[in-house]
């Protein structure tokens, strides 16, 4: 049996844990928006149309803030479609997921469900079609009280209160090739300058999100980072990370460590943002916000049939819609080790997607919604992570992996809440033959006791939650926990996720 060793010590803070990193997003794509929250026949539609079924599954999830509307949708996308009286709205055709938008949910809607949400809404801007006065106007109908044209429009449109958005993306993944309106770094950071300039005019108090890298295997990674943070690091907040990882060629081993992928991205933007900052001698540190992130398996969607006849591109396709299994589950919950061991400079995230387009949550028209594996490290992380992030001392028996060299076993993270004494520690394992033995040394948190654990695993790392079998696979308490003299000692199953709350 394997074992692997972490001292917990409260005075080894890494930074606050930021409730933004809690975050989704929300794309007109798929059946994420159509068929997925907004569903106006089903039997548990609300007055709006909106599934209730699905609002408790968000609630419970601890989202904290969506991005919304887009994704590539957006750089296509006019805001203006989506408000007014809704026989009005026009039918548009998609470019990026060629469908068909029928501006059904736009901006009022979709604040009014974030609202019911719990969540803070966080919208991202055209720069791929659009510019600068796009921009003003969105701002302008959404934030400004009353007594210009636009706000003014906003009110006889429906809501009389600004929709107060303090977060906004300035385009989306404009590295791209395949973006509508793509272009190169000099050119992006050029507009995304005069663009948050021209916002910081109309409203000071907005955190903007530059665009970095909509992965870090673009061949201009670091450059286009250093780039547009040179014409914009005065004027932005956040630099955006981009990242998705699958399972491939059977290398479970290897998806398994995919964190370690995570680690370098992060690690490496932070030192081009830095560099810049030496560079313009500022004073000011921009952070990241890691706007898109999930278990995705791309290469399933193009091999998919690709419509090309305009007329016949459909309303709401079932896109992106991964199954997901265990291991997936098991990286999900590894890359939220990784946010949280960057606390310090990761401060917004945001969970790719929410609903049915490779989400937590999928729904079944005028049937049941139900949680995905990866639902339930989300969940809980969100649920338990708080105060402060600790900076762990892990020792592990390593593997090798092909892609990224030798790999510790177990990776782990802590947070602990001063105010309450809450510690909560979050553990991977993966192993995929046999059980590890962790144990922590949690004697300087004083004399506590085990609150709660929660494992993720299964006998088979490749099993579902189905609309046939829902609730195939969850959590359960892990019975091996037990703290004597300040040490807990936990067994951690193969391909495996662990929650442990202490206080």
């Amino acid at each position: 049996m394997s074992t692997a060793h972490l001292t917990l010590d409260p005075r080894f803070t890494i930074g606050a844990v930021h409730r933004r990193v809690f975050g989704s997003f929300v794309e007109h794509l798929g059946r994420c928006v159509y068929d997925g929250l907004y569903e106006p026949g089903h039997p548990t539609a609300d007055e709006e149309g909106f599934r209730t079924d699905v609002l408790e599954l968000v609630r419970e999830l601890g989202v904290s803030t969506i991005r919304y509307p887009g994704g590539n949708f957006v750089s296509g996308y006019r805001w203006e479609d989506g408000v007014g009286p809704r026989e009005s709205r026009p039918k548009r055709l998609d470019l990026a997921w060629h469908s068909l938008e029928t501006n059904q949910v736009g901006l009022h809607e979709f604040a009014r469900w974030n609202d019911k949400a719990g969540s803070e809404l966080m919208l991202a801007v055209n720069l791929g079609t659009r510019g600068v006065l796009e921009a003003l106007d969105l701002l302008e109908y959404s934030n400004v009280r009353s007594g210009s044209a636009l706000s003014d429009q906003r009110i006889a449109d429906g809501t009389t209160e600004p929709f107060g958005v303090k977060m906004w993306c300035l385009g989306n993944e404009m590295d791209g090739p395949w973006q509508l309106g793509h272009r190169s770094a000099e050119d992006y950071g050029k507009i995304a300058a005069q663009t948050a300039k021209a916002m910081r005019q109309l409203d000071p108090s907005v955190e903007l999100v530059v665009c970095g890298s909509s992965n870090s295997a673009m061949p201009t990674f670091g450059a286009w980072e250093r780039t547009v943070l040179e014409h914009t690091y005065e004027d932005v907040d956040y630099i955006s990370c981009h990242a998705y990882y699958a399972e491939r060629n059977g290398d479970l081993a290897g998806f398994l460590a995919s964190a370690v992928d995570m680690d370098h991205f992060i690690e490496s933007v932070v030192a081009t943002a830095d560099h810049v900052k030496a560079e313009l001698r500022s004073a000011k540190t921009i952070n990241i916000a890691f706007d898109e992130w999930n278990v995705w398996y791309q290469e399933r969607f193009h091999a998919e049939d690709q419509i090309t006849d305009i007329e016949q591109w459909p309303y709401a396709p079932r896109l992106l819609e991964d199954a997901y299994h265990v291991a997936d589950a098991v990286v999900v919950g590894s890359l939220l080790i990784s946010l949280l061991k960057h606390a310090d400079r990761v401060t917004s995230a945001s969970l790719a997607q929410l609903v049915n387009v490779i989400a937590p949550i999928m729904t079944e028209p005028g049937g049941p919604a139900w949680r995905q594996t990866t639902f339930f490290p989300f969940a809980l992380t969100s649920r338990l992570a708080r105060g402060t992030a600790l900076r762990v001392e892990l020792s592990s028996e390593t593997y090798r992996t092909t892609e990224h060299g030798d790999v510790p076993l177990v990776d782990a993270v802590a947070t602990h809440d001063p105010e309450t004494g809450a510690t909560a520690v979050f553990l991977v394992n993966r192993a995929i033959e046999g059980p590890t033995t962790v144990t922590v040394d949690a004697r300087s948190l004083g004399d506590v006791r085990v609150l709660e654990t929660h494992t993720l695993a299964d006998d088979d790392p490749y099993a579902v939650n189905t609309l046939a079998e829902p609730t195939r696979v969850a959590p359960g308490a892990n019975k091996s926990a037990h703290l004597q003299d300040g040490v807990l000692t936990i067994e951690l199953p193969p391909v495996s996720w662990t929650a442990v709350s202490l206080g």
